[in-house]
This record gives structure tokens, sequence and C-alpha cells, in this order.
């Protein structure tokens, strides 16, 4: 056992060995300075006592803190999807096991970010709700930057403009910088913040673009061959064609465009409408036809579809 376990070590100091030499750096001050760190603790690890420090009230209504942290769940499950997409974007040996593998995984994600739509619909006092959502307006009516990421990084960018107007940008080049400006201005959830008869933005989508569009157009750009689309057309004509991932890519496209907008809309209709004509949102969206899916047919990856089905997209829902 001695001798085995000699050349265990052996073995793993080699292979650390390469690893420092590759990198330019000393084993030995690696192992020196290994030796004086002290042993790492959950707590520590996960930084829990930073993660459970981020809820801060702004009202005294016990359920605004179930609106938090909520929200702060999502943000953390969008960023585990656009870790998995970002594996397919940069994996170089692409191939059908390893992307079905990741595209189920997304789907997985937003399986649960669809059935949580629970703990907002049945788990907040409605009187409650209907108090602090006044207080954190206009903040309430943010959109999530993480899942506008999430989209850039599924489709290509034709898929993700308003309805109205996908049509009049389908035959035309990305030439220019001021392409992606005239784009920008048309995708769909722009509708949840402009009037387009006057061209005039709420506050709240005024300062989300304040906030993120050069971060938005610079990922637009870096991802235009690198979404899960792009990706997938780089495959083989073949594995193209596989049922497996074929089914991979079908499910994630429903699953985000339909199952988890549908819950996200039904809750919404949930504390909005009470059975009376839908409230405003407090971002002052006209947040009906912005998020059902039969209106704006945002779909992923439209040629995995028929045309039937395209044209039923969220119907009867």
């Amino acid at each position: 056992m001695t001798h085995k376990s000699s050349l265990e070590t052996d073995q793993q100091l080699e292979a650390l060995r390469e690893k420092f030499d590759a990198m330019g750096q000393n084993l030995n001050h690696q192992l020196e300075g290994f030796a004086h760190s002290k042993p790492i603790n959950y707590w520590d690890y996960i930084q829990v006592d930073s993660l459970l420090s981020l809820q801060n009230q702004r009202t005294l209504l016990p359920d605004e803190m179930v609106f938090i942290m909520y929200h702060q769940i999502n943000e953390l499950l969008f960023k585990m999807i656009l870790w998995e997409i970002e594996q397919v974007a940069y994996e170089k040996d692409l191939n059908v096991v390893f992307f079905s593998e990741k595209l189920n995984r997304i789907s997985r994600y937003f399986d649960m970010l669809t059935s949580s739509f629970n703990i907002m619909r049945e788990g907040m006092n409605m009187e409650q709700y209907l108090k602090f959502r006044r207080t954190l307006s206009p903040a309430s009516g943010f959109q999530s930057a993480q899942y506008r990421f999430v989209e850039f990084g599924s489709t290509e960018l034709i898929n993700l403009i308003d309805a109205r107007f996908r049509e009049s940008f389908k035959n035309e080049e990305v030439t220019d910088e001021s392409y992606y400006d005239k784009v920008f201005e048309h995708l769909y959830w722009q509708a949840a913040g402009k009037d387009y008869e006057t061209g005039d933005k709420t506050y709240t989508l005024k300062a989300f673009e304040l906030k993120y569009k050069e971060a938005f157009i610079r990922f637009l750009k870096q991802y235009k061959t690198l979404n899960l689309w792009a990706r997938f057309k780089t495959l083989p004509l073949s594995d193209q064609k596989d049922a497996t991932l074929l089914e991979a890519m079908r499910h994630y496209d429903y699953t985000v465009n339909i199952k988890w907008v549908m819950s996200h809309y039904h809750t919404a209709l949930h504390y909005l409408s009470q059975g009376k004509e839908p409230l405003e949102a407090t971002g002052g969206s006209d947040w009906v036809k912005y998020m059902h899916p039969k209106y704006q047919k945002r779909i992923f990856f439209p040629d995995l579809w028929s045309e039937e089905e395209r044209a039923n997209w969220g119907q009867n829902i």
C-alpha cells in the first residue's frame, strides 16, 4: 500500500509540474504557497454570509422579501444558463452529444424557472403585493439584462426583432455600426417601453439602455457566429439531422419561448388583472401583447418548426 501511495503521489506531482511548467510557474513555489493556505469550508466557498446580506427591503411589507429573493434566484439561474451557452459557443470540437447535453441542461434550468412562478403566484399576499409594487416603481418594471444575453446567445438577431418589423429586416446585411443601432430600436422588447406612434420611450427603457446597450451590442457582435443557432449550422449535415439533437433544440425553444413565457404571463395576469382589465405594468408597458408568444412569435430556431407550427405558435394556451 505504501509503494502504491508513493507512486500515486509521484504521478500527481509530475502532473502538477507539467501544469505549472506550461504556465511558466515554479512548482516548488506553488507547493510552498499551498502549505500555508488555510482549509476551505462551505460557508466561505459559497460566500453564504455575503449572499444572505443582499436582500434589502424598501417597505415594511413582509412579502416584499419573497419578491426580492425570488428574482435574485432567477438571476443566478440565468447566469448558469449563460455559462452553458458560452461552453457551446467556444467548444472547438462541437458534436451532437456535447451540444445536446448542454441544451438539455439549459432546458432543465428553464423548467426550474417555469415551475418557480408558483412562488410568485401562490406565495405572496395579493394586498401586500399591490402595495409594495407601487413603492418599487419603476424598479420592478426593469428587465433582466442577463435574460437578454440569453436570447442574444441563442439565436440570430432577426428572430428577436418585433414581429411587426421583422420582414423589413430579412434581406438587410450587417454592413456597419449603424445596423446594430437600427436593429436595436426594433427588438421585440422595445414594445414594452416605447410608443411607436410618437417614438417616446418610458423612463425604464431609457435607463435600461443607458446601463446595458453598449454591452448588448458588443455581445451581439461577438455572438454573431457563436450563438446556438449559428453553432448548430456549423455541424456536418448528418449531425444537423440527428434526432436527439433536433429534439433537444426544439425542446429548448418551446420551453423558453412558450412554457416559461406563459408561466410568467399567467403570474402577471394573476396579480395585475384581478378579473378586470389588466393593470398597467410598473414599467408602463402594454405587457399583455409584449409577453404573450402568439403576438411576437419569438422562435429561436424557426427552421426546425413546420410552417403550421410557426403560424400557431403560442395559440390556444
